[in-house]
């Protein structure tokens, strides 16, 4: 399994949305894009996608742009992820005994896999990105004598 490069940015955009959702101030997209590295017409295209699964909201005029739609602790990787990939983990609905013993098997592995993701992804949110940030910048500064 492997993060999409639509994930990856939308997570690092709404990181950066989670770092300021306390001044409650929108952010412009060219903002965002500037701070993470994201193209602008990309990122516009995830936030649309957002705003309809009610992660995000917009806010027009001259000092419009992106907020969270709730608080950084309430939004969970997962529920991000989900809207963009359309993740859907279930037990496949065909009975085992239709299926030949193999491939029921490799199903049960499989599911196995998913839902464990599934529960780390639910477990973490957006805040726990900003505080993980956070104590790695912390980390990172060194101080000169």
């Amino acid at each position: 399994m492997e993060l999409s490069c639509k994930s990856e940015y939308a997570l690092l955009a709404l990181l950066e949305m989670g770092t300021h959702y306390e001044s409650g101030e929108p952010m412009q997209i060219r903002q965002i894009a500037a701070q993470q590295n994201i193209p602008d017409r990309y990122l516009e295209q995830l936030l649309a996608t957002l705003r309809r699964a009610g992660i995000v909201k917009s806010q027009r005029g001259s000092k419009g742009g992106y907020l969270l739609s709730r608080e950084p602790w309430k939004i969970t990787l997962l529920q991000v992820i989900e809207c963009l990939e359309g993740l859907d983990v279930r037990p496949c609905e065909e009975p085992i005994n239709r299926k030949n013993l193999d491939s029921a098997v490799v199903d049960e592995i499989w599911l196995e896999a998913c839902q464990a993701a599934n529960s780390v992804l639910q477990k973490y949110t957006l805040q726990d990105l900003c505080e993980k940030r956070n104590s790695r910048q912390q980390l990172d500064v060194m101080y000169y004598i």
